[in-house]
């Protein structure tokens, strides 16, 4: 069957493509949850205007994201964590306490747009990249301290 996706599906293909699938897998998951519709005549038609719209949102994000990462620049964040010897922290640094502490500089960046991969264990300073768009990436400054001993 041929279907002309709404949505990126991962391992697929992206939005606006006419890809054929097995029968199964176009009725039972790609077009009740609407990430598709069937190939037809009215359908491309309706699907090249969604090209046209998907191509000056993105174009717009984009700008929007390229603005954005020049904030970036020259911005770090710090925290303050306990740590035992050989400068290993006692917990982590995780994307959602970056997320949290930009949160506080009023950037209101979502924390899977953090590419952080493992927490951060140690003491140290980190740059950690930021995906703002699939083509705009910012790199953030990350500082952890050793918290002074009581």
């Amino acid at each position: 069957m041929e279907v002309i996706l709404k949505e990126d599906v991962a391992k697929l293909g992206s939005r606006g493509d006419i890809v054929k699938v097995a029968e199964g897998y176009g009725r039972n998951f790609l077009l009740p949850r609407k990430l598709a519709i069937e190939a037809s005549k009215g359908n491309k038609a309706v699907i090249e205007q969604m090209k046209a719209a998907a191509v000056r949102r993105s174009a717009k994000e984009k700008a929007q994201a390229e603005e954005l990462a020049k904030q970036f620049d020259g911005l770090s964040v710090s925290f303050r964590r306990k740590a035992g010897e050989h400068d290993q922290l006692f917990g982590s640094v995780t994307s959602g306490d970056i997320a949290e502490a930009l949160d506080k500089k009023s950037f209101n960046i979502d924390r899977r747009k953090i590419q952080l991969h493992d927490p951060l264990k140690t003491v140290g300073e980190f740059t950690v990249p930021i995906k703002l768009h699939k083509d705009v990436t910012a790199h953030l400054k990350v500082n952890i301290e050793k918290e002074a001993a009581e």
